[in-house]
């Protein structure tokens, strides 16, 4: 995929090409549908397929105190829209200046100037240009007027009542429910940033952890332990993963990542990693001593082989073993 930072950063040449416009925030079930939708129209007149998007929620330009959190880093949004196998991403930088154009100069600057619109696939609460007064009608008046196909997708529900979105994949979080989640994305939540050295805890009761840095990016699931996987340089291995303040210590006034690899001893700092949750296995709790704590990471330890022992992994999995590596 090719990923354009920018209008000035478009061929001029550029070819014919379906387009469509919006947050892709997550990159979830809802999205990818539209991307599937994206490239049949590009397929069947021989045409590039491009989303465009943006390098920041439009709200934290048009009203920040109402913007929530992003589920992912536009990173993380450009390599799973890669993933989809879309021809190309252009990321618009959003501005007041750009918020502030007018609609038929949003479709010349963009959909025509710079893409060679021939056909723009939207959905039907689409808006575009200043105070957001470009609809799904007006584009297609534009469509008329300049040449190009206007397309609606219907909501993707994934058999439920409720329309997939961003909110209710943030809600979930919210709550834990990363299973659902994950099933409403169609790929799993996940965290990525790099791995810094912490207070040492996990090791010393013999649990060595892998902490995220604080600015990791992507959104946090509500505290607590989880079955998943770190990914790093490509390798993936199964995790026990704990979010939260780990209440049995005091002095810990943030919100904490780390993931314990099992059966696998690595040295991860510095290292840039994804951590990505597969089930929630139970609330945070505090224990009144540390041989109850160790005693209940064991139990941790042992449901998390057993939650990952039907997942596909493509690195060390060792989900039959019960023996860990001593720790560095």
């Amino acid at each position: 995929m090719k990923v354009i930072n920018g209008l000035s950063m478009i061929p001029t040449d550029w070819p014919a090409s379906a387009v469509t416009i919006g947050k892709f925030d997550g990159v979830h079930a809802g999205h990818r549908a539209v991307i599937g939708e994206l490239e049949g129209l590009a397929a069947r007149d021989a045409l590039r397929t491009v989303v465009v998007t943006f390098d920041r929620n439009p709200l934290a330009v048009l009203s920040p105190e109402r913007c929530p959190h992003s589920l992912v880093s536009t990173e993380q949004k450009l390599d799973l829209l890669a993933e989809t196998g879309v021809d190309a991403t252009l990321v618009l930088q959003f501005t007041p200046e750009f918020a502030a154009l007018e609609p038929e100069d949003f479709v010349r600057n963009v959909l025509l100037d710079a893409l060679n619109a021939r056909h723009v696939l939207v959905g039907r609460d689409f808006r575009f240009g200043h105070h957001g007064a470009g609809d799904v009608a007006m584009l297609r008046e534009f469509g008329i007027r300049f040449g190009f196909a206007v397309d609606l997708i219907d909501d993707e529900g994934l058999g439920e009542s409720r329309r997939v979105s961003s909110t209710w994949i943030r809600d979930l979080l919210a709550g834990g429910d990363v299973r659902a989640a994950g099933r409403l994305l169609g790929h799993l939540p996940t965290m990525r940033g790099i791995v810094v050295h912490g207070a040492a805890r996990g090791r010393e009761l013999g649990f060595p952890t892998a902490n995220l840095e604080p600015e990791a990016e992507g959104l946090t699931p509500a505290d607590g332990v989880y079955a998943g996987w770190l990914t790093d340089a490509g390798i993936r291995y199964p995790a026990a993963i704990s979010v939260g303040k780990n209440p049995t210590f005091e002095g810990i006034s943030t919100t904490q990542v780390e993931a314990f690899v099992l059966d696998e001893d690595i040295d991860l700092y510095g290292h840039r990693v994804d951590v990505a949750f597969v089930e929630h296995i139970r609330g945070m709790v505090a224990y009144e001593g540390i041989d109850l704590l160790i005693a209940q990471i064991r139990d941790d330890v042992a449901r998390v082989r057993e939650i990952l022992a039907g997942e596909r992994g493509n690195g060390p999995v060792s989900v039959e073993s019960s023996q860990q590596r001593p720790a560095r």
